[in-house]
């Protein structure tokens, strides 16, 4: 089928496979004992929600009910009844989205390997941090996080080769990232940048065993020695480059290597900021840099909370709310994914903007994007009633 005979929509589900999606149906048996709403109905409504901005069941099942004869070109024979797609979402395994989510990234992964690099060095840099998505504890009773709210807390890695998030966990609100943050595991010779929450000297010593780096602020409260002072460039705003040695039995104990403490002064704060690092070879301005870079991942959540749903949900059971949220980070994956096949210089809340508008418009998905501005060419037979 020609792209130009279907919406903007159905040209965008084009990008999954339906073989991929139907063998993550099959590992997770998400269709088991079902009937009539399948799995890819359900995938369909819900991302509808995160690109149309559905606010409720209501408005997700009510706008694809009033495009019902576009339906077909999504591959949906029908709009989904509200109590159809809320229990599909509740019983539903949110595992089956995490599925496609990882897919699709490997997808986006390929292009992002060809853009330009904005650091001279090949390691690859990673940023993870954690943010607090605040529910009503009545409502939500099983996210547990203070006496009187309820919360869940994304704990995220963003890969800054494309500024993709590589890995996404889902946890209560009083979950502490260092305890997810002790899972992972990092491929030599990659750079961390991490807030000081994540100070943790047994996995600061378990990454430089294994050659992974990291940059992180230092805490106030730190007891160290200095071992050597480097000398520091002239212009610049670096204050101090030093090589120190942890001090205490159990700080020791814990991580027994050197480390960096590098003082650097901001302009934006006004106030000098102390970088660790066990990074020993790169220049005080690079690693400087290089925590700077950690605020992207902070743009990445203001980002996503903004523009998507995933502050208010359509459901209040936790298999419900974990399937908006993968369903959420595979859309934004889809604008990175647009954003970086177009020659249109799009920011991300422009694009998910426009395509909001234009979701249901049987236009050229590429035209568009390319030029999102230029008005649709007339079908021929206007163009023939014209003439006449």
């Amino acid at each position: 089928m020609n792209q130009c005979n279907l919406s903007i929509f159905g040209q965008i589900l084009q990008l999954f496979s339906r073989n991929d999606f139907n063998r993550a149906v099959r590992k997770s048996g998400a269709e088991a004992k079902t009937k009539g709403f399948s799995s890819w109905d359900q995938f369909v409504a819900m991302l509808f929600c995160q690109l149309g901005k559905a606010n409720s069941l209501r408005e997700i099942c009510g706008g694809l009910a009033s495009s019902a004869g576009k339906l077909n070109h999504l591959g949906v024979k029908e709009a989904p009844a509200k109590s159809t797609l809320a229990y599909a979402n509740q019983n539903r395994p949110w595992e089956l989205f995490q599925s496609v989510f990882y897919t699709l990234l490997d997808k986006c992964m390929d292009l992002a390997g060809n853009s330009k690099r904005k650091f001279k060095f090949k390691n690859p840099l990673y940023s993870m941090d954690a943010s607090i998505i605040d529910l009503c504890l009545s409502m939500f009773d099983w996210a547990k996080f203070r006496t009187t709210k309820g919360a869940v807390k994304l704990h995220m890695v963003l890969d800054h080769d494309g500024y993709l998030p590589v890995f996404l966990n889902v946890t209560e609100g009083n979950v502490h990232e260092i305890n997810v943050a002790r899972m992972l595991e990092f491929d030599k010779g990659s750079i961390i940048a991490i807030d000081r929450g994540y100070t943790d000297y047994k996995l600061f010593a378990n990454w430089t065993k294994n050659d992974v780096y990291f940059v992180t602020r230092q805490k106030e409260n730190a007891n160290y020695s200095i071992v050597e002072e480097y000398d520091v460039p002239e212009r610049g705003n670096i204050i101090s480059d030093q090589l120190i040695k942890l001090e205490g039995f159990y700080s020791q104990e814990d991580c027994p290597y050197y480390l960096r403490r590098i003082e650097v002064w901001s302009e934006e704060k006004q106030d000098v900021i102390t970088l660790l690092t066990n990074h020993l070879k790169f220049g005080p301005t690079t690693i400087a840099k290089i925590y700077k870079e950690r605020w992207q991942i902070e743009i990445f959540f203001k980002t996503i909370k903004q523009n998507l749903k995933i502050k208010t949900f359509v459901g209040t059971s936790r298999n419900a709310l974990l399937t908006q949220i993968w369903t959420a980070f595979i859309a934004i994956l889809l604008l990175k994914y647009l954003k970086m096949r177009s020659n249109y210089n799009w920011s991300l809340s422009n694009l998910v903007a426009m395509l909001r508008f234009n979701l249901l418009v049987y236009r050229c998905l590429w035209t568009w994007l390319n030029d999102p501005y230029q008005p649709p060419p007339e079908p021929e037979d206007m163009q023939l009633k014209l003439a006449i």
